[in-house]
């Protein structure tokens, strides 16, 4: 569909330019001021809208094949599309696991078949993810964006220094669920004020940053490019702001919910239960810095959906896993941006930009890209009600929140995907 959006502020080069934007035959023609109508079918006027490259999520769960009960490749990006994403990678945690060209096919046939964005799927690390035979890396490497065994961390040193060199020659990256299983002492929250408070198990610091420092030990000794999964203590942040001084070729993920809640702020509810925890408020003001001086590049959901009996068990017995992408920007948006914590253009870096430079996916507003695009109403105030979601898991902690910005289209390829 050929389409002019006219009037809006638009993300080009780092910055907001009042624009007009001409897409034909999926792609942006021009973006310039009071652009013509010419021949074009459709025409909309986003006067005080704002216009943003689709964004770009590297951490999500579709949980096809195997989970549809869950989620499926169509209603998880549905629901990207609803948040304003155009390109999301899945995570491997899937039945089969995508650990042979046989079973990533199957799982890409799935995507060009259902997905309404585009889709990277994730090669596994390791055989069914048990950390015990490397997977088929060099089978899957022309399907997988990378390799990880996310949902549990690679135990054994010898196991992760050689699939850093596998993945090295293959011209790919590791992106690291870090976790020490026998620090988890059956754990399900942070090990903090909260869980002494209300006689919960807890889940140690150490258990994520001591993966972390092996891992860039064997990253700094193979050279292999490495990503670290959703970040979430102090000690993380540090170990990998060194790395970076260091030379190291790292990069790392937070989410939004660590960066609003810390562990006093939990409920007694499913929705607040995802791995690793919500931890202590030092590690919240930890993320922050290292969001601002550029330690974590990237905020990634972790869309992880349940069912709702999954979810209804309480903190001790939910399964662990929230959802995410119709709640991402919103609340990066109104917690990090309207409170002067970044700036927006500092956002549309964590969101899209730092995701085109480190994965190579995602795309520009400019001229002769894919109009992978997002249209939000910054102005909109509403309150999260998972009942509007898309998805099909409904698990949030931000659910009753306050927010601004409200997506009212996305488009993948010039087509419209969402639109409110």
């Amino acid at each position: 569909m050929d389409c002019l959006l006219k009037n809006a502020n638009v993300y080009v080069d780092n910055g907001f330019i009042k624009a007009d934007i001409f897409i034909k035959d999926g792609m942006i023609v021009s973006v310039g001021d009071s652009l013509s109508n010419g021949d074009c079918a459709v025409s909309f006027d986003f006067d005080n809208k704002y216009i943003f490259p689709g964004f770009t999520d590297v951490h999500v769960h579709l949980r096809e094949p195997g989970f549809l009960c869950k989620e499926t490749i169509h209603t998880g990006t549905l629901a990207a599309a609803h948040g304003g994403y155009t390109s999301v990678c899945a995570m491997p945690n899937l039945k089969p696991v995508p650990d042979s060209v046989e079973n990533i096919k199957a799982e890409v046939k799935i995507i060009e078949d259902t997905a309404v964005v585009n889709v990277y799927p994730y090669g596994s690390i390791t055989v069914e993810e048990k950390g015990e035979v490397l997977s088929d890396m060099e089978g899957m490497a022309p399907y997988a964006i990378a390799f990880s065994d996310d949902g549990r961390g690679v135990q054994r040193d010898e196991m992760m220094k050689e699939a850093m060199l596998r993945a090295k020659s293959l011209g790919k990256m590791i992106v690291a669920h870090c976790e020490v299983n026998e620090l988890l002492k059956g754990g399900y929250i942070h090990d903090g004020k909260y869980a002494k408070l209300h006689g919960h198990k807890g889940i140690c610091s150490e258990s994520e940053w001591k993966q972390i420092e092996r891992d860039i030990e064997l990253a700094r000794e193979t050279g292999c490019k490495y990503h670290v999964c959703h970040i979430s203590t102090k000690e993380s942040v540090e170990l990998i702001r060194k790395a970076k001084a260091e030379g190291v070729d790292i990069s790392c993920e937070t989410g939004p919910h660590y960066l609003v809640f810390n562990d006093m702020d939990l409920k007694e509810e499913g929705r607040f239960k995802m791995n690793p925890p919500i931890r202590d408020e030092s590690d919240r003001l930890a993320l922050i810095e290292g969001i601002k001086d550029g330690t974590i590049e990237f905020i990634a959901t972790d869309h992880a959906p349940h069912t709702a009996e999954e979810k209804s068990k309480g903190l001790k017995d939910s399964l662990m896993g929230v959802v995410g992408l119709e709640t991402a920007f919103p609340i990066v948006y109104t917690e990090l941006v309207r409170k002067n914590v970044i700036s927006l253009e500092k956002a549309m870096e964590l969101l899209n930009g730092n995701a085109q430079s480190r994965f190579g996916i995602g795309h520009s507003v400019e001229a002769g890209q894919p109009a992978d695009l997002t249209v939000f109403d910054l102005d909109a105030e509403y309150t999260v009600d998972p009942a509007d979601f898309l998805s099909k898991g409904k698990a949030t902690p931000f659910e009753g929140r306050k927010v601004f910005g409200k997506c009212l289209m996305t488009m993948v390829n010039g087509d419209i995907v969402y639109k409110g």
